[in-house]
């Protein structure tokens, strides 16, 4: 049985204990090399996010969803294949392992209690599903907190008015359904067709990021 709207809005709460809020998707980087400066870069960086990393963590989430019997092994590859950055892996599967954490006690299902530190994507498709979402549904969240998470951490580094970044979030919206159906319809072809959209700036930025002895984010 499908999960109700709760659960949904559980999942994609930015306050979910799950440490997403220790992690501002690489815009504490931009921001420090003045790339992201006010709320139209911000909306810049956001659909660059979207259509990049937003669809391949949507796809992966989906395609976990879709695919329950599968050894979580196989989309653990695919998905460092498509993550050349030694540091945006870590944190990636920093965020599935506190994903985890939180939803062995809320959704104790076997694949969650086995599941260690595994990608947040792939994380965020077990416990979906642990917690009775669909595929449709761990896409849509997928792609959600890419947004939400970043325009987050935009609020705290540039000290930008919160009521214009939830209005450029709404402003999104139309663009965040897209990608997670667009990905929603890639997860239903192979594993190895799934979405390696890049962003080469970003990993570059994630390597110089990690060494910063000073810094407000993890990633």
């Amino acid at each position: 049985m499908t999960a109700g709207l709760t659960t949904l809005l559980l999942l994609a709460d930015g306050r979910f204990p799950a440490g997403g809020h220790a992690h501002s998707g690489g815009l504490e980087s931009a921001v420090r090399h003045g790339r992201v400066r006010d709320v139209d870069d911000l909306r810049v960086y956001l659909l660059g996010r979207l259509a990049t990393g937003g669809l391949v963590a949507a796809a992966f989430a989906a395609a976990v969803c879709l695919r329950p019997d599968t050894d979580i092994a196989a989309f653990e590859a695919a998905l460092d294949a498509r993550t050349p950055s030694p540091a945006l892996r870590l944190a990636s599967r920093r965020q599935g392992r506190s994903l985890c954490r939180a939803a062995r006690v809320i959704w104790p299902a076997p694949a969650i209690m086995k599941a260690r530190a595994v990608h947040h994507s792939n994380a965020l498709g077990l416990v979906a599903t642990a917690a009775g979402l669909d595929a449709s549904q761990a896409a849509g969240i997928a792609a959600y907190c890419v947004l939400s998470g970043a325009a987050s951490a935009a609020v705290r580094l540039l000290a930008l008015d919160p009521y214009l970044v939830h209005q450029l979030i709404a402003a999104l919206g139309a663009d965040c359904d897209t990608v997670a159906a667009h990905a929603l319809t890639t997860a239903r072809g192979p594993i190895e067709e799934l979405p390696a959209a890049s962003a080469p700036l970003l990993d570059i930025s994630a390597e110089d990021h990690a060494a910063w002895e000073v810094r407000l984010f993890a990633s």
